[in-house]
């Protein structure tokens, strides 16, 4: 499977009309018709997130509207039905199309304190290290959460590595309605040294425009400045042009290789890289091997083997406490084959923040030209299921959680790798629910609550879906029969969990089961209130009624 950086780029860039094309409402219209055409007779296996009448819903209505849309505003449509498939490869190639667009001169960066201003032109200078308060006036969370479904998000950590960026597109933020005007004038609020402040920047063509970034992160030169300190280069941003490096941390016994592309580097193909990598553990006082992947946006997965085998020979450090493996918002298809290996294979322990990509997942495109409008659809073709179905999620979730703050990477520290460097045994438990299930089984019923209640609350597992583990749990336990114990997982839940409708949706169906009706429709009622609009409130009203029925 191949995903390389122009894929990314193309994808990932908004197309809009301020200077207009030759074509006519008519033209625009035939490609939508031939877009939904190809979609429905090449790939219907697409609609997995998404229904195909929902999709033609969305279809009809810009159909409808183009006549009255310009161009920059059809283009944002087109995205947002694509988008919508919610696979990161599946998007639309508007660097490609006929209508230009323009970009702020910033880079944000989405830290674990908010978003900031990462990078800028010189020219802006006085906005570098100031946090996003507002775009246009309007909350930055309400800016992002309108852009959102322009961007072909796999999941929140992908629109976190790469959704940001339309923040900065004039044309993206008036189709989306955050400003009401098409301008290259935009304004946001900052905040910077305890300072709140307005800075109005203006767009740049974007294809003219060269913002030297790499990897999401900005190298000061040709104009731009950086926010981070340039005297000192933590370990995951060393010799960052080589696609791959290794260095010896003595004071750890630690092995350290920043990987960051499923490419072969041109001084040294994968297989010998990792050759010398394990040459040195074998032949060294090396106790633990950190393998950071969190900048890999894949490449070729067939590339993926000699780093898995050699792993599995590497008997040791492929032992628990000794490999780890640190993941982030851009891990991304061909990598996130790695990290399933891994996973599947490896004693590794994950550190860091959750994957780009789902752990199955439709990855390799074909580009799909529109007839009149030559704008390229690259839409996914090859299904990648590395794990059973079962095991299906939004992402593959680290162990062991750990981020960055804007003050981390402004001074050059590294918590993700400090904690990976950091881990003992004796103060983390890998598997929660494996834990509280041994708790459960042994009677302690104290400690699996105060268990639970600790780890919960604990920032080191927020990225563990307990709410979701223990609401499977009970489910197996009522589907074996076992009523009372399950009574008590759901319970558990919704303490763990008040304000979760579906906590109480599936406390009050256990209830039914186990014929304590009154409480059964007070839960379904209290789920209903909590989510009256939602999914979970439309079940519950109709288990609600079945309730009644037999009562």
């Amino acid at each position: 499977m191949k995903n390389l950086t122009l894929l990314l780029i193309t994808c990932f860039s908004i197309a809009t009309a301020c200077a207009q094309t030759a074509l006519t409402p008519k033209d625009w219209q035939e490609d939508l018709r031939f877009l939904q055409q190809t979609v429905h007779q090449d790939y219907p296996f697409l609609f997995k997130k998404t229904t195909a009448e929902a999709f033609d819903a969305a279809v009809d209505k810009l159909y409808a509207e183009i006549p009255e849309l310009r161009e920059h505003e059809i283009m944002a449509g087109f995205s947002r039905i694509v988008s919508s498939f919610q696979y990161g490869h599946t998007a639309v190639g508007f660097r490609h199309s006929p209508v230009p667009y323009h970009k702020l001169p910033i880079n944000l960066y989405w830290f674990s304190d908010g978003i900031y201003v990462e990078g800028v032109h010189k020219d802006y200078e006085q906005a570098l290290g100031a946090k996003v308060l507002k775009v246009e006036g309007k909350p930055v969370e309400d800016a992002l959460a309108a852009i959102r479904p322009v961007v072909p998000a796999e999941n929140d950590q992908f629109f976190k590595a790469y959704g940001l960026s339309y923040l900065g597109i004039p044309e993206v933020l008036h189709a989306q309605g955050v400003t009401s005007e098409l301008k290259n004038a935009v304004t946001l609020t900052l905040e910077k040294g305890g300072m709140v402040f307005d800075q109005t920047f203006t767009a740049l063509d974007a294809k003219s425009m060269d913002a030297p970034t790499e990897y999401g992160f900005t190298k000061p030169e040709n104009g731009w400045l950086a926010t981070r300190d340039q005297s000192a280069t933590p370990h995951y941003l060393k010799n960052l042009d080589k696609i791959y490096y290794y260095e010896y941390l003595p004071e750890h016994k630690t092995v350290y290789v920043r990987h960051s592309q499923i490419q072969d580097d041109p001084s040294e193909a994968i297989p010998a890289f990792y050759e010398r990598v394990f040459d040195f553990i074998e032949k060294n006082d090396v106790e633990r091997l950190v393998l950071d992947v969190r900048l890999n946006g894949g490449g070729n997965n067939y590339k993926n083997k000699p780093i898995v085998t050699g792993i599995i020979r590497a008997e040791k450090i492929n032992q628990p406490g000794k490999l780890f493996v640190i993941i982030g918002r851009r891990t991304f298809s061909a990598c996130q084959n790695l990290v399933n290996e891994l996973d599947n294979y490896t004693n590794a322990i994950f550190v860091g923040e959750p994957t780009a990509e789902n752990i199955n997942f439709y990855g390799d495109t074909n580009p799909v030209e529109l007839p009149n409008s030559k704008t390229t659809a690259y839409l996914s073709f090859a299904w990648w299921q590395d794990k059973p179905q079962w095991e299906n999620g939004d992402w593959l979730a680290p162990h062991l959680a750990a981020d960055m703050s804007f003050g981390d990477y402004r001074s050059n520290r590294d918590p993700v790798l400090d904690a990976a460097l950091g881990f003992s045994s004796d103060n983390f438990i890998l598997d929660p629910m494996a834990h509280l299930t041994e708790l459960f089984m042994a009677g302690k019923m104290e400690e699996v609550q105060s268990e639970a209640k600790r780890m919960v609350n604990d920032p080191a597992y927020r990225f563990f879906d307990f709410e979701e583990e223990f609401n499977n749990a009970g489910y197996r336990l009522m589907g074996s029969g076992q009523l009372q114990p399950a009574l008590y997982v759901f319970q558990l839940n919704t303490q763990l969990f008040p304000e979760s409708a579906n906590a109480w949706d599936s406390l009050a169906e256990a209830n039914w089961k186990a014929g304590n009706t009154d409480k059964a429709i007070e839960y379904y009622n209290k789920a209903i209130k909590m989510d009256p609009e939602g999914s979970v409130g439309d079940n519950a009203r109709a288990m609600l009624e079945k309730v009644k029925e037999g009562k």
